[in-house]
Parts: structure tokens; sequence; C-alpha cells
């Protein structure tokens, strides 16, 4: 293991009113939790009344920074977690879609350095463990990324219990199958097959563990860690012990997808105790998000927002985050002003004291200052969501207190105070023409730096895009007569 004198990073004074506090201390440890197609509602620190239990995370919460108003980059799994990894807009770099399903040839350019890749640059010991969906083959994994360990799989889910997935893996390689379906491939440990044997979130949970204890025999490197849970993503599946807590829940799906973000936190809890019994705690900054909304159809809850997974509405870009750090902020406080996913690459490479590469372009913005003083990082400016339908896309864009959006549903632009009205059920746009218009012109602007998608999901979606002459942006962003 590599190591590196600390650096030692000056964290700015803070107003007197002020909720947060800050102390100088040393390169922090930096622990990322994604969780997967988890609801905006779904944890206790933004809805006490959720029948979902996660009081590891509300924990931290309560003692760190709880985000009210955190997008991700894009509604959907893969194009969410290349934003996250690199800092770019999906849409910038060709990942609009989710890797070609069932084995994939194609990856982002090995080029677009990966945050992993810039911390490792400077010194930190780097893991990634979980759900990739990022790339398959060696110049995408994980270990060619900036990534010293990964345990975890490459495809865009998984089923959970080994004693299901295993045999039906070894009954289709004995068939002479060379394409399997991702969902019940072996897991692997740096490149090398590993037969596990626990269910998949506890099995994270422990390698989670594992790698901090590692971490901590280096006293002088601090650590990376991005750990992506695969819950509550479907195949809908839990422990028999989690489902019995949440018996009082006669939906079935809804039940075991309480059960499955229990699992989580329950996973969360050993990870806290393991930082603490390597007296790493303090220095450690935790960051919890999901990649995106909850999947309504099968139990997530994103209420007050409206929709859910795949929408350019707010529940399905709008996402449960906390921030957790004892030695660098006072918790007990919330941040009400708008952050993207996209800023935690350049947050993360200042609290690192790590060089970008001179050629790397970021979509994100450095939110450090504005967060231990509780000021506004973005004030004025617009972040942005298009997820591609046939002809014309859903589209919106935040600026302030106001939401602008489109969708191939609703078929016309709409205008929203998401501040007074989080459900977007009163539409101002013919209030706000002008503003409106503005927000239009912005978003159809970022568009036209958008390179073609690299790649389809499935074929059909590439055929479709080709037979409809796609992107065809100015179906989108043209205001029809009466709007």
């Amino acid at each position: 293991m590599k190591t590196k004198l600390l650096k030692t990073i000056s964290v700015l004074s803070l107003l007197a009113n002020s909720a947060f506090a800050a102390t100088e201390a040393p390169r922090p440890n930096i622990l990322l939790i994604l969780t997967d197609d988890h609801g905006y509602a779904d944890v206790g620190f933004n809805n006490h009344k959720t029948d979902v239990k996660t009081p590891n995370l509300d924990a931290l919460a309560n003692e760190g920074v709880v985000f009210t108003d955190a997008y991700v980059a894009h509604p959907f799994c893969g194009p969410s977690r290349a934003a996250l990894m690199t800092g770019r807009y999906p849409h910038k770099i060709g990942s609009d879609f989710n890797l070609p399903v069932n084995g994939s040839s194609t990856g982002i350019d090995p080029n677009e350095e990966f945050i992993s890749k810039t911390l490792q640059r400077a010194g930190y010991f780097t893991g990634a463990l979980g759900k990739w969906h990022l790339g398959e083959l060696s110049p995408y994994h994980p270990n060619n990324r900036g990534f010293d360990e990964f345990y975890g799989f490459l495809g865009g889910g998984h089923k959970f219990f080994p004693s299901e997935y295993r045999p039906q893996y070894e009954r289709l390689k004995k068939q002479g199958v060379k394409n399997f379906n991702d969902y019940i491939t072996p897991l692997e440990h740096n490149g090398q097959e590993v037969r596990e044997t626990e269910y998949i979130t506890d099995a994270l949970s422990r390698e989670a563990v594992t790698f901090i204890n590692k971490a901590s025999e280096d006293k002088q490197q601090p650590f990376f860690l991005y750990l992506a849970y695969n819950a509550p993503h479907v195949p809908l599946e839990a422990k028999d012990e989690d489902l019995e807590k949440f018996s009082h829940i006669k939906d079935k799906k809804r039940q075991t997808y309480a059960a499955m973000v229990y699992a989580v936190d329950r996973g969360v809890e050993q990870i806290t105790k393991a930082l603490k019994d390597s007296g790493q705690y303090d220095n450690t900054l935790i960051v919890f998000m999901s990649d995106n909304g909850g999947k309504v159809s099968k139990g997530g809850v994103n209420k007050p927002l409206k929709e859910g997974k795949g929408s350019a509405h707010e529940g399905g870009h709008r996402v449960p985050m906390m921030m957790h750090w004892p030695a660098g902020v006072k918790g007990g406080a919330h941040y009400n002003y708008v952050v993207s996913a996209l800023d935690l690459y350049p947050t993360f490479s200042h609290l690192a004291g790590a060089q970008l590469p001179t050629n790397k372009s970021l979509d994100g913005k450095d939110i450090w200052q504005a967060i231990i003083s509780d000021k506004d990082a973005r004030k004025g400016e617009s972040i942005y969501v298009m997820r591609h339908r046939k002809a014309a896309h859903d589209v919106s864009v935040r600026r302030d207190e106001w939401k602008a959006v489109r969708t191939k549903a609703s078929g016309k632009w709409q205008l929203f105070n998401i501040k007074d009205d989080i459900s977007e059920k009163n539409d101002v746009a013919e209030k706000h023409k002008r503003l409106l218009q503005d927000m239009i012109t912005d978003v159809a602007d970022w568009s036209w730096s958008n390179i073609e998608p690299q790649w389809f999901h499935i074929h059909k979606e590439g055929d479709d895009w080709r037979q409809d002459d796609m992107p065809r942006y100015s179906e989108t962003f043209s205001l029809k007569k009466g709007e």
C-alpha cells in the first residue's frame, strides 16, 4: 500500500448564527454509500412517518447534514452512476442509456478519469463494492478505473440469494452457455470469481468492514470507499428475519422493499462500528444517497414528490442524501439548497487535496464552502435532467425555487415553484412566460454540446433512435402555440 504524508485542509470559519461548525482536520477518509432505486420518502430522516426503518442512517443524518434538495444527473441507474464517477452529465460522454443488457463489450471512455483515479493519484487507498454497471471488459473494469479493491458484480443488477442464483448459473454453464443474465453471474474479487454464500446486501456490508479494517493498517493513507448496494432494486428478495419485522405491511412488494432497505441499514450499523473500533470514525466523511428515485411499481415511495424512477418530475431524480463527518462539520442541520451528484467529484477532490487532470472537464462544482457556511452554492444557476423518448424528450430544469419540466405524457412545458409546490400540482407557466422561456433556452443551449449515445440498452432503442432521426431537439425546446 502506497503511503503519502497527510495533507491538512483548512475548513472555513462560520457565521456565528450558522447551524454548521468546522474545524481543521487531516484529509478525510471518504465513504460514499449508494443505494439503488431508493425512494425519497424511504428514510426516516426525510419522513419520520415512513414504514421503512432506517435507524442507523437516521442517527448519522441527525449528527450530520441532511440535503433536502439533492439531485442526481439522470433518473435511472447507469447514466446516473456514470455522472457520479465522472463528474459529467451522461449526455456529454455518450452514456445516456444503460449499457447493453446481458453482457457488454463497451463502457465509458477510459480517457474520462473517474473520481477514484483522481483520489488514487492523490494517495488514497480506494475500493468499490457492489454494483458497477459502468463497463465489463478490462478497459472499463473497476481495477482499471482507479480502484485498488473491487468486490461485487459488473452488470446492472443481481439476485440476492446465492443458493438461488448459483445453481442457475452452473446449470447453464454446463450446457455451454457463454452469455449469462447479469443477475445470476458469480460475484468477483479483483477479477477473480468468488463463491459467495451470504445474502448479497450482507456480503457487501461484510466486505466494507473488511476494507475499513485493511485501510486502518496504514494510518498514513486515507481511503475512498464506494459502497454501491443493489438494494432495494429488483428482484425484490429479502431475508425471512427482515421480512418478519415488517409483517404489518400488507402489500407484499412494499414489505419486501422495506426489509431490503432495513438490511442496508443493518450494514450501516456494522460499518459505523468498524470505523469507531479502528479509530477512523471521526475523520471519515460519509455521504449517503440513492442513484435515482424509488420505483413506485416495486414498493418505492417518493412522496410528496411526483412520480418515481425514470421520471423528469421530482420523484425520478430528487433523492435522499445526507453527510456525516465529526471532524469536519458539526451536524444537526439541513442544507436547503440545490446540490447535484455532479458536485461530489470536485468537492471530494478539494477535500483530498487532489489535483485534477489538466484535460478534465467537470459539470458540477465544489460545494464545500457553501455547505459549511450554509449558503446557496448555485444561486441563479440551472441543473438539468434529460431522458430520451421517441421524438421529443422528457426534460427538467431546476433553477433556484423554479422547476421547468416537459414530459411526453404532458406534451407541453410546465413551470412550478418547487419550494412552495414540491408535488408539482400548480402549473404557473401562464403567469411566468418569460421566465419559462428563459429556462427552456438554458437547457436548449446546454443540449447542443451533447454527443450521440455511444450505446443503447437494447437493440430496439438504437433502431428507434436512427429511424426517428433523433435527437430532434427542436421539437423539445420550443413552446407550442398556447403554451
